[in-house]
Parts: structure tokens; sequence; C-alpha cells
């Protein structure tokens, strides 16, 4: 039976989908085929159909994860224009702090993964790293053309390791009070350094 290639797409989607949220919540080495295939709904062969081994699937969960990261500063520059920092920094300590360990986002939830990959995974981390490092600079207050330089992109490097570490800190301590104090604390650094070291008037989340 020939399937359209709108139907090979959806399962390729729900495939990366599936193994993205497996991967977050068990890690590379807990994750097994039969789990991705079972989350995806999908038989061995469909999944061996889009993807040649478990570490393809993986460098490709990985980089939609980024991708999607991405796409949400993208997003929230546009909607929300001079007061989109906030929000992000609150949404991301937030929400994606307290969601299910499925749904968290792929950079601190993977990062130490992508550390123990083969080379090919990490030179793609590295490429789209790059790009979401590119992307929060470019929408960083007082950003210009003249401006978006090394010193706007070192700005961003230091929110997202800040973000990305905070999180995976409030994440892993067992006393919601220590977490909600690690949230808060941070999201007020990252709001001094997303403001070029200027104290924001802003709540911290």
């Amino acid at each position: 039976m020939r399937y359209s290639v709108e139907h090979k797409q959806e399962t390729h989607t729900r495939i990366v989908g599936a193994a993205g949220r497996v991967f977050r919540e068990e890690g590379y080495g807990g994750a097994g085929i039969d789990a991705l295939t079972k989350a995806a709904g999908v038989t061995n062969g469909a999944f061996y159909g889009h993807f040649k081994s478990k570490s393809e699937a993986f460098r490709t969960a990985v980089l939609a994860g980024l991708e999607e990261l991405r796409q949400g500063i993208a997003m929230l520059r546009v909607e929300r224009s001079d007061g989109w920092l906030p929000t992000f920094i609150g949404y991301y300590l937030g929400y994606k702090r307290t969601c299910s360990l499925g749904d968290a986002c792929t950079l601190p939830s993977l990062s130490s993964d992508v550390m123990r990959s083969d080379e090919e995974t990490r030179l793609a981390y590295t490429h789209e790293l790059e790009r979401l490092i590119k992307e929060l600079a470019a929408g960083l207050p007082h950003a210009s053309p003249l401006q978006h330089n090394a010193a706007q992109e070192d700005r961003a490097i230091e929110l997202l390791a800040m973000l990305s570490g905070g999180a995976m800190l409030a994440r892993a301590v067992s006393d919601p009070l220590l977490s909600e104090r690690i949230a808060r604390v941070v999201g007020a650094a990252a709001l001094t350094i997303g403001h070029g070291g200027e104290p924001d008037s802003s709540e911290a989340p």
C-alpha cells in the first residue's frame, strides 16, 4: 500500500514529536526503539522507514526542539515588541519549569546527552544553537544592525546559559519553595542581563 506524501510527512512529524518527549523523559540511554515506536504509535518497520537509527532520531528531535525555541522567541518578538523579554523569561522559568518533563525545553533537558553523542549530532546542535543565539541577540533591548555584534551575542549566550541552567536546577530539587526561589533569583538576574546590565523595573517571574 502506498501512502501519500502528506501521510508520510505527518508520520515523520509524529515520530519526531514523540521521540523528543521520550528522550526528554528517559534520556538517550534510557529510551529504546520500542519506547519510541510505542509513543509515536508506529511499528518498528515504520520507524526505520524514517530513521536509520536511534541516534538519527535523537539528532532530529534535538534540532526540532531548538528550532521550536527559536521560533517561539521570534514570535514573541513580533507579538509583544518591547515587552517580549520579561514574557519569555517568565514563561521559561514558569510553565517550562513546571510542565511535564516530556514537554520541557530541549536545551536543559538534552544538552548533556548531546555532549556524549556522535560528532554529526554535535555539529548539527552547534549550528542550531548559533541560530538561536542570533535570534535572541537580535531582539535584546538597544539592539540595532550596527550593534548586533559579538557583544550582543555574548549577552544572548549569558541569557540562554542562565535560563537553561536555572530551569535544570529548579527541576532537580525536591523542595517546591526552593524551586520557586531559584526561578525568582535567576529570572531577576536574566532580566538584568537582558537589559544590558541595567536593573529592570519589571517584576521578575
